[in-house]
C-alpha cells in the first residue's frame, strides 16, 4: 500500500496500545503524549480507510480490522525490534522472554535453564508460565512455547525438538480389582483417567497402527492430576514416560501392556512466524533440545 511505510510510527503506537490496553500506557512506553499516540494511530487509520478501535471515554477496543490487522503487524514488529541482534555475538544475547512450558514436564526443563542457560546468558531476561493448557501464542504474548502434541493454532512456527515415550500405567490395587490387561480389547473396557482440552479426549495410539479413545472415569487437563488419579487407583492412565518411571521404578505404579509399543508425542517449540526469530529466542530452543536429549 502506498505510503504505509511512513507510517511506521502509527504501527508502533497502534501495536503497543493493543499490548498496553490504552493510548496513555502505550504514549508513556513510548516517550510520547497520549494525545500523539491518538493521533498517529488516527493517521494510521486515515491511510487503510478502517477504524482500528472502538473509542469511548471509558473503554478501548479493538474494531474486526483491528484484530485482523494486528494479527499481522505484531509479528513484523516483533522482527525489526530483535534485527540488531542477528549481528551480535553470541555472549552478547541479550532482552526479555515470555515462554510458556508444560506443567510437570517444563519443571523438568526449568532445572538446566536456571541452572546452565540464565548463567551463560545473564543479559537475558524471563517471565516463565508453567501449564498444560494451550495458550494463545498471539494473543498472550508469548515469545516461544513449549508444547507436548501437535499444533492446531494458525500463524504458528513449530520446530519438534523431542519425541517423547508414552506408557500405559495403573496402580495394584487397580490391577488388583480389574485383572492383568492382555490385548487393546481388553484395555479399552478399563476406566481411565483421561487428558481433555477444550472438551477433546487424546487418544491412545499404538507403533503398528491401533488407536483407541479410553473410557473415562475423571477427565483432566494437567499430567500431575492424571498421575495423582492413577496411584490413587482411580483409573489407568497414558503418561509421559519420564514423568512416571521413578513411580513404575519404585512400584507405586504397573505398566500396562509394556510388549505393545506405543507412537511417541512431539515436544514442539512453537512461536509466531517469521523469517528471522530473535537471536535470544534462537539460543533458549536450542540450549532446551539439547536438554532433553541429554535427559
Amino acid at each position: 500500500m502506498k505510503g504505509i511505510l511512513n507510517e511506521m510510527a502509527g504501527m508502533v503506537a497502534f501495536v503497543r496500545t493493543v499490548e498496553t490496553g490504552s493510548f496513555s500506557a502505550a504514549a508513556k512506553s513510548l516517550g510520547l503524549t497520549p494525545s500523539a499516540a491518538s493521533k498517529s494511530v488516527s493517521r494510521l487509520e486515515l491511510l487503510l480507510g478502517a477504524k482500528l478501535f472502538r473509542r469511548s471515554t471509558r473503554t478501548l477496543s479493538l474494531t474486526h480490522e483491528g484484530d485482523a490487522f494486528y494479527g499481522l503487524v505484531m509479528p513484523l514488529m516483533r522482527q525489526i525490534e530483535s534485527a540488531t541482534e542477528v549481528v551480535r555475538p553470541k555472549h552478547q544475547a541479550s532482552g526479555h522472554l515470555r515462554v510458556g512450558l508444560p506443567g510437570d514436564l517444563g519443571i523438568q526443563i526449568l532445572k538446566p535453564v536456571f541452572t546452565e542457560f540464565m548463567s551463560e546468558h545473564p543479559a537475558i531476561s524471563f517471565e516463565i508460565s508453567t501449564t498444560d493448557r494451550h495458550v494463545d501464542i498471539l494473543r498472550e504474548k508469548f515469545d516461544v512455547v513449549f508444547r507436548v502434541g501437535e499444533v492446531q493454532q494458525n500463524a504458528l512456527i513449530s520446530r519438534t525438538i523431542a519425541h517423547l515415550d508414552m506408557a500405559l500405567v495403573a496402580s495394584p490395587i487397580f490391577v488388583a480389582q480389574w485383572g492383568l490387561v492382555e490385548d487393546v480389547r481388553r484395555l479399552q473396557k478399563l476406566p481411565f483417567a483421561r487428558y481433555t482440552m477444550a472438551g477433546r479426549y487424546y487418544p491412545i495410539r499404538f507403533v503398528n497402527g491401533t488407536e483407541i479413545v479410553p473410557e473415562g472415569r475423571v477427565d483432566l487437563d494437567s499430567a500431575s492430576a492424571i498421575r495423582e488419579a492413577v496411584i490413587s487407583g482411580v483409573g489407568a492412565g497414558h503418561l509421559v514416560r519420564r514423568l512416571v518411571q521413578e513411580d513404575i521404578d519404585q512400584g507405586r505404579i504397573i505398566e500396562l501392556l509394556p510388549s505393545m509399543k506405543l507412537q511417541t508425542v512431539p515436544l514442539q517449540a512453537i512461536h509466531v512466524s517469521g523469517n528471522m526469530p530473535p537471536h535470544r529466542l534462537t539460543l533458549l530452543v536450542n540450549f532446551v533440545a539439547g536438554a532433553m536429549r541429554r535427559a
